[in-house]
């Protein structure tokens, strides 16, 4: 199952919204790069009604190689989350 690409989206965007492609990637690589900002900083992202984005620190712990079965230390890291909002949740359910 394909989905939309961001070329996609700045097409479909820039038609509905009457603007050029142009303005259009512009305004949306402005939003990528903010959303980016914010989380980089460490602060959430609420994009009502789609959700919510926020970074969650993982803890360090022991994992297993696949392929060699040796135990291995996974270090600590930070990861980005994408909360859906209630109304898209039940859009699923």
């Amino acid at each position: 199952m394909a989905g939309k690409t961001k070329n996609d989206l700045v097409n479909e965007t820039a038609r509905k919204a009457e603007m050029t492609k142009g303005k259009t990637k512009m305004v949306l690589d402005t939003l990528l790069e903010s959303i980016e900002e914010e989380l980089q900083s460490g602060r959430k992202v609420t994009l009502s009604p789609l959700g919510n984005f926020s970074v969650t620190q993982r803890k360090a712990r022991r994992g297993r190689n696949p392929s060699t079965g040796e135990t291995i230390q996974i270090p600590a890291q930070k990861n980005v989350k994408f909360t859906p909002s209630k109304n898209i949740k039940d859009q699923f359910n």
